[in-house]
C-alpha cells in the first residue's frame, strides 16, 4: 500500500499535538479514519505491531486533543498500543523505521520523544509509574495531569492491582485508562453507558456526590446508607464496584471508538480530584477486517499485502526452537497424564497451541502472572506433578523471588523451558534474552542446559523433565538448523560436554555455549582451534575444562549472553579455584542493554557471527 500524502489532508497537518488541538472538534473523525489508514499504509510496508494500534485510535486523538501534552503524562502500558501515539508526536514519517536498526523503538522511549515519559515493554507498569508521577506531582504542587492507559489483559498482572490498592490509599489526582477489547462485555456498551459516563464525569454529579458528603458528614449512620446506596445503584449499572471499593471514582464501559464521547467524558475527568478510572470497550484490529476477525494473528505482523485477506504463509521447512518444545510437550503428554505445562499469558509464542488443543487437561495459561506461575508449578510440584513453565527469558525476570523462594529452596522438580534466550532483535532492551544464565547460576540446586541445535534441545528438555531437580533449558528465538529430530529422546548426563573439533596446534580452544557454536565453527576452522560443545552451564564439565587449560595458550568462552556473570565468567571462576592462571578471551553480550534491530545485525555489530569471533580471537592472541 502506498503512502500518498494527499491521501491523508488532515494528518499530515499535525506534526504535534498542539497542531492536533488546532482543529475543531468535528474534524476529528476525519483525523481518526486518515491516522488507522496511514496506521495500516505504513505497518504493512515495515512490519511491526498492528491490531493493538488499530483498536486505540480515537482514545489517542482523544487524549491528545483534551490533555495539554507533553506537560500531562500519558503512559501507554506495555506499548504495543502505541504506534498512532507515535504519529501525532512528531514521529510520522519516520513510523516504517519501527523496529528496524536505527530506527524508531518498538515502544515509548523516553530518549526518543518528549511525549514518552516512561520507558515500556513488559505489562502492567504503568499505574505505579503513574502513581509516582502523580505523588511526585502532588508534593511539588503542580497541576500536571497523569494518565496510564493499560489494557484488559495487562489488568490480570498483581503488579497493576498492588497500584491500584495503593492509589486508593493516597488519593493522588491520576487517571486510569483501561483499554477492554475482551468481546464478553460487548453487550454493556451503547447508548445507555455512554449517557451514564458523561452523567458520572459531569460536574453535576460531583457536587451532588461532594456536597451530600459533606452535609451528611455529622451523621454517620445516614452518610453510611448513602455511600452504600450510591455504591449498589453504580454497581447495578456498571461492573465498577470492585474499583470503587479499592478507592477509584469508576466511569463507564464506553465506547473507545466513538471520539465525541471520548472528547467530552475525558474533558469532565479532567478536572476530577482524586484517583479516577475510565473503562472503555475497543476492538483489537478496528477498521481493518482481517485483523477484526483474527487479532492474535495480526497483533505483530511481517510484511504484507492490505488488499489480500491473509497474512503471508510461512514456509514450512526448518521448525522453530518454539515448534521443537511445542511439539516435545505433546510427545511427553501422550506418555505421562501426570505432566502439566504452564504458560503466563504466552500460548502462541511458546509454540503451546497443539498441546492446548490436545491435551487441554494438562495445559495451564495463568494470563500475564509470571510470580504465580513459578509458584504454581512449585505448588504442583511438591504434590507429585511433573511441571514445566514456559517462559520467555526477559519474562522469567519477573519471577525471580519465586524461582529462589519457591521452587530453588525446596529443590523440587520444575522445568523452566526458557524462549526466547539471547539476542532476539527488534523487540529492544526489554526484550533481550540477556541476563538469565548470570541470575540462575548463582542459585543453588538449579541446572542450567544451552542447546546449540533443536535436537540437543529436545533431548535437553527430555533430561529436565527426567531430574528430580530445578532444571532451565534456554533456548533462542527463531529456526533452528535443520538437523535431524527422528532419533528417539536420550538423557545426557549431567555436565557433559561434546568436543566438536579437536586442534593440532593446541593453541586456541573455544569453549561454546548455546547456539553460537555454529558461528565459532568456522571460526575454529580458519583458527585450527579445538572446539567443545559445553552444553551445560551449571554444571559445568570441570574435568574437561582444566584439561583444556593444562593444554592449550588460549580459553576463548563464547555465549549468547551478557558477559558479566555468564557461562564465561564461571568458567575464570573454576580455573581461579584450581589456581589455573590462563589467559581467557570472554566473547558475549557488552556490559549494556543491546537495541533494537534483527538478531543478524546485532550479532554482526557486536562481533559475535563467524567473522567477528575470528578477528576477536586474532587480536587477542596477537596482543
Amino acid at each position: 500500500m502506498t503512502i500518498k500524502p494527499a491521501d491523508y489532508p488532515l494528518l499530515m497537518k499535525i506534526n504535534s499535538p498542539d497542531d492536533l488541538r488546532l482543529l475543531s472538534q468535528d474534524q476529528l473523525p476525519q483525523v481518526c479514519r486518515e491516522l488507522r489508514q496511514y496506521l495500516l499504509a505504513s505497518v504493512s510496508r515495515s512490519s511491526g505491531h498492528l491490531a493493538s494500534g488499530l483498536g486505540t485510535v480515537e482514545l489517542t486523538v482523544a487524549l491528545h486533543y483534551v490533555y495539554n501534552t507533553p506537560d500531562d503524562r500519558l503512559l501507554w502500558d506495555v506499548g504495543h498500543q502505541a504506534y498512532p501515539h507515535k504519529i501525532l508526536t512528531g514521529r510520522r514519517d519516520r513510523l516504517h523505521t519501527i523496529k528496524q536498526k536505527d530506527g524508531l523503538h518498538p515502544f515509548p522511549w523516553r530518549n526518543e520523544s518528549p511525549y514518552d515519559h516512561f520507558n515500556v515493554g513488559h505489562s502492567s507498569t504503568t499505574i505505579s509509574a503513574a502513581l509516582g508521577m502523580a505523588m511526585a506531582f502532588q508534593h511539588q504542587g503542580s497541576e500536571q495531569q497523569v494518565v496510564s492507559i493499560i489494557g484488559d489483559g495487562a489488568m490480570t498482572a498483581g503488579m497493576a492491582f498492588e497500584a491500584l490498592n495503593h492509589a486508593g490509599d493516597v488519593h493522588p489526582n491520576m487517571l486510569v485508562i483501561l483499554n477492554d477489547n475482551e468481546m464478553s462485555i460487548s453487550e454493556n456498551v451503547g447508548a445507555l453507558n455512554n449517557h451514564f459516563a458523561r452523567l458520572l464525569s459531569g460536574s453535576f454529579y460531583s457536587s451532588i456526590r461532594e456536597g451530600g458528603k459533606k452535609v451528611l458528614a455529622g451523621l454517620p449512620p445516614i452518610k453510611e446508607l448513602a455511600r452504600r446506596t450510591e455504591e449498589h445503584l453504580k454497581g447495578m449499572v456498571v461492573p465498577g464496584t470492585f474499583f470503587e471499593e479499592l478507592g477509584f471514582n469508576y466511569i463507564g464501559p464506553i465506547d473507545g471508538h466513538d471520539i465525541e464521547t471520548l472528547v467530552e467524558t475525558l474533558h469532565n475527568m479532567r478536572h476530577l480530584k482524586g484517583p479516577q478510572l475510565l473503562h472503555i470497550k475497543t476492538v483489537k484490529g478496528k477498521g481493518y477486517e482481517p485483523a477484526e476477525k483474527d487479532p492474535i494473528g495480526y497483533h505483530a505482523v511481517p510484511k504484507f499485502d492490505p488488499t489480500t485477506t491473509a497474512l503471508p504463509s510461512s514456509q514450512p521447512g526448518i521448525p522453530t526452537y518454539s515448534k521443537v518444545f511445542g511439539d516435545w510437550l505433546c510427545d511427553i503428554a501422550a506418555k505421562d497424564q501426570n505432566f502439566m505445562a504452564i504458560t503466563p499469558a504466552m500460548r502462541e509464542g511458546s509454540g503451546m497451541v497443539r498441546f492446548s488443543k490436545e491435551f487441554p487437561q494438562q495445559y495451564i495459561d495463568v494470563a500475564i502472572a509470571e510470580q504465580h506461575a513459578v509458584t504454581l508449578a512449585a505448588g504442583l510440584a511438591s504434590e507429585g506433578s511433573k511441571v514445566v513453565v514456559a517462559i520467555y527469558s526477559t519474562f522469567l525476570q519477573r519471577g525471580y523471588d519465586q524461582l529462589i523462594h519457591d521452587v530453588a529452596i525446596q529443590d523440587l522438580p520444575v522445568l523452566f523451558a526458557i524462549d526466547r534466550a539471547g539476542v532476539v532483535g527488534s523487540d529492544g532492551p526489554t526484550h533481550q534474552g540477556a541476563f538469565d544464565i548470570s541470575f540462575l547460576r548463582c542459585i543453588p540446586t538449579m541446572v542450567i542446559m544451552v542447546p546449540s541445535d533443536e535436537a540437543e534441545c529436545r533431548n535437553m528438555l527430555y533430561s529436565g523433565y527426567k531430574l528430580d531437580k530445578p532444571a532451565a533449558v534456554r533456548y533462542p528465538r527463531g529456526k533452528g538448523t535443520g538437523v535431524s529430530l527422528a532419533e528417539p529422546m536420550q538423557e545426557i548426563k549431567l555436565g557433559q560436554s561434546k568436543t566438536i573439533r579437536q586442534s593440532d596446534t593446541k593453541q586456541v580452544a573455544i569453549l561454546a555455549f548455546g547456539p553460537l557454536l555454529h558461528q565459532c565453527q568456522a571460526a575454529a576452522e580458519s583458527l585450527d582451534a579445538t572446539l567443545v560443545d559445553m552444553r551445560f552451564v551449571k554444571p559445568l564439565d570441570e574435568q574437561r575444562i582444566i584439561e583444556l587449560a593444562n593444554s592449550h595458550e588460549v580459553l576463548v568462552t563464547v555465549e549468547d549472553h551478557a558477559i558479566m556473570g555468564g557461562a564465561g565468567s564461571a568458567v575464570v571462576e573454576l580455573l581461579m579455584a584450581n589456581k589455573l592462571a590462563k589467559p581467557v578471551l570472554q566473547l558475549g553480550l557488552p556490559d549494556q542493554f543491546i537495541k533494537h534491530g534483527s538478531q543478524e545485525e546485532i550479532l554482526t555489530e557486536l562481533g559475535l557471527d563467524a567473522v567477528g569471533i575470528e578477528a576477536s580471537i586474532r587480536r587477542y592472541c596477537q596482543s
